[in-house]
């Protein structure tokens, strides 16, 4: 399992909702040699869950706590949010952290907590996707520092410069998640810097999905990501050798605990725990 990287992803409900209990999470988990934080970003979730915290507080909060760990939002639904506040979030977090935030996006979903018709957001898939591409447009522009012009169908930025520019060049990492065998989110994933494969049931998938990236990127050599969310009893060396570069440890959203987080975190990462 050679260069794996490993994280928490933590649904920040019930008891993780409490900013200062990640962030001390986090300065354990980069003490116990985990490379990585991630979160959920949700509004609201189903029953029995009631307390869910904001994503990008909490972030603030795990960045001045640690010093290494790598983090970000797993994921946010973009369509959700403005784009041009998104741009200030996502820079001035990349530089509260000294260049240390991943920002991994993707649809969203209205199934399980029914969030999105709640609050009046948009329902329908393929409207929210091309919401998504816009604001991924934004982004990229606006990270570049110069003035960002763009009169889409859902957005307008009309020669704003997002100043200061993130850390991280040429902006901050992008993981665009999607279900294995779906082309569209696999091409959307291909223009940016990793994939997150949402319901992965078996490595062959991995190896799957690294050929299609591989394909699709057409011979660029930058460094491309393939995170993969794995209960942590999961041996993650399969999924590693089919091409993952992350195992993101995966916990029920519907039976989480701190106690159960703890457990997980004391154990150590995957190099450690499956060797």
């Amino acid at each position: 399992m050679t260069g794996l990287r490993s994280a928490l992803w933590l649904p920040i409900f019930d008891d993780l909702a409490e900013p200062a209990v990640v962030a001390r999470l986090a300065a354990e988990a980069e003490e116990a040699g985990w490379h990585g934080l991630f979160v959920w970003d949700h509004i609201r979730w189903r029953s029995p869950a009631q307390p869910v915290a904001d994503p990008w507080i909490t972030l603030a909060a795990v960045a001045t706590a640690t010093e290494n760990l790598r983090f970000g939002p797993m994921v946010t639904p973009l369509a959700r949010r403005r784009p041009a506040k998104v741009a200030k979030e996502t820079a001035t977090l990349d530089r509260l952290s000294g260049g240390r935030l991943t920002l991994g996006v993707g649809l969203g979903s209205n199934r399980f907590a029914d969030e999105l018709r709640a609050t009046g957001e948009e329902l329908s898939d393929r409207e929210r996707g091309q919401m998504l591409d816009e604001s991924l447009e934004i982004l990229t522009a606006a990270w570049s520092g110069g003035p960002v012009h763009h009169h889409g169908r859902h957005h307008t930025v009309d020669g704003v410069s997002f100043l200061p520019r993130p850390v991280q060049r040429p902006g901050v990492p992008v993981w665009a998640a999607g279900f294995p065998g779906n082309a569209k989110p696999l091409r959307r994933a291909a223009r940016h810097d990793g994939f997150f494969p949402i319901n992965l049931e078996h490595p062959d998938q991995v190896a799957g999905i690294a050929a299609a990236i591989t394909e699709l990127r057409q011979g660029n050599t930058a460094p491309y990501d393939i995170a993969v969310a794995l209960p942590p009893a999961t041996d993650p060396a399969p999924f590693a050798k089919a091409g993952a570069t992350w195992w993101l440890a995966e916990f029920d959203p519907d039976t989480v605990s701190l106690d159960e987080v703890r457990g997980v975190l004391r154990e150590g990462p995957a190099e450690r725990n499956h060797r």
